[in-house]
């Protein structure tokens, strides 16, 4: 990154966009704990959160207490935390393998993460030396690694890598299918496959704890390559020209990617879209700089997913709709509009 320091007018006009984003955020946060299955007035969420941050002790009922504390604030932190991880995880990937279409979903990351956390939750395997998300990490490092070396032997481009991803995804999804088949029972299986198609019905404050840091480190260390993305975008042959290490930095950054996706989907599911779509749309609002690009992905991300989850909580009355169902109707016509675009530009 570069040391110059910036004029104090930039310097101005970066502070007062991060501002504006920070607003829209909370606001967003903010709307995800008033909405939901139950609509609940402003002033008693106020009152709720008062009493909780600073201890106001304003009169709250106890049962709306819980609802806005211990429910709907860690879930909609939760759903920010993973939009932004996903979200910043396909800037990322579209970068280094050079394609419009990359992301978690689409290279398997996602999928391996899956098999890996039910791979323990079901099998028991690791004995207890490693939790769900050191499984859904394992598993997503695996996929990545087997979808990289397929797509290398297969010639290495951008196409490649994509087929590549498509094959490792419907692997790893078979194997979470058998995993399930054979060693779940009806109630495992059914809670299994809610939780695959993402659910956040059983996100609490501990999830937070794990969700949000990792997102923001996430986040700082795109942020710290984000001239080497910029570079990527060209090919690692440019990369190295201009003097960046190519291979030390596509450990680096294909390991956030995989820590950042391993952790939302070991908490909340394999969602879909989030990180193919937002990627575009970001791109859209503020262009293919990465300085720029990365924190404007992270924040529709962010909003994007609590949308998609006061959505899950409304769309039927009396049910939970899979989050990962609402963002396939969301981004399944996104995919489509990318590849009219691209189909436009060949």
């Amino acid at each position: 990154m570069s040391q110059t320091v910036p004029p104090a007018g930039l310097a101005l006009h970066v502070a007062l966009r991060g501002m504006a984003g920070g607003a829209v955020l909370l606001l967003a946060v903010l709307a995800g704990v008033i909405l939901g299955e139950t609509p609940l007035p402003w002033a008693t969420v106020h009152a709720a959160l008062a009493n909780n941050l600073w201890g106001a002790g304003l009169p709250v009922d106890a049962i709306d207490q819980g609802i806005i504390w211990s429910y709907r604030v860690p879930r909609t932190l939760v759903a920010a935390a993973c939009g932004a991880g996903l979200a910043l995880a396909g800037v990322v990937l579209q970068a280094l393998v050079r394609n419009a279409l990359a992301d978690p979903y689409l290279l398997g990351v996602s999928a391996g993460a899956s098999t890996g956390a039910v791979a323990v939750t079901i099998l028991g395997i690791g004995a207890g030396a490693i939790g769900i998300s050191g499984g859904a990490f394992l598993g997503a490092a695996l996929a990545f690694g087997l979808v990289a070396a397929l797509a290398r032997a297969a010639g290495g481009g951008p196409a490649q890598m994509v087929l590549a991803g498509i094959a490792g995804s419907q692997l790893f999804n078979a194997l979470t299918s058998f995993f399930i088949a054979k060693s779940a029972n009806a109630e495992q299986a059914r809670g299994i496959i809610f939780w695959l198609l993402g659910n956040l019905s059983g996100v609490r404050w501990p999830d937070v704890t794990l969700a949000v840091p990792v997102a923001i480190i996430g986040l700082c260390v795109c942020l710290w390559h984000m001239r080497a993305l910029d570079a990527f975008t060209f090919g690692a042959d440019a990369a190295s020209s201009l003097g960046i290490a190519v291979r030390r930095v596509q450990i680096v950054l294909i390991g956030a990617v995989t820590l950042m996706t391993a952790t939302m989907v070991s908490l909340v599911g394999s969602i879909g879209f989030v990180g193919l779509v937002i990627p575009h749309a970001a791109r859209l609002l503020v262009g293919p700089r990465h300085g720029r690009l990365l924190p404007a992905a992270a924040l529709a991300g962010a909003v994007f997913l609590i949308a998609a989850d006061v959505a899950s909580r409304m769309l039927i009355p009396g049910q939970v709709v899979p989050i990962g169902v609402v963002t396939a109707l969301v981004g399944a016509p996104g995919f489509a509009l990318i590849l009219i675009r691209g189909r436009g530009r060949t």
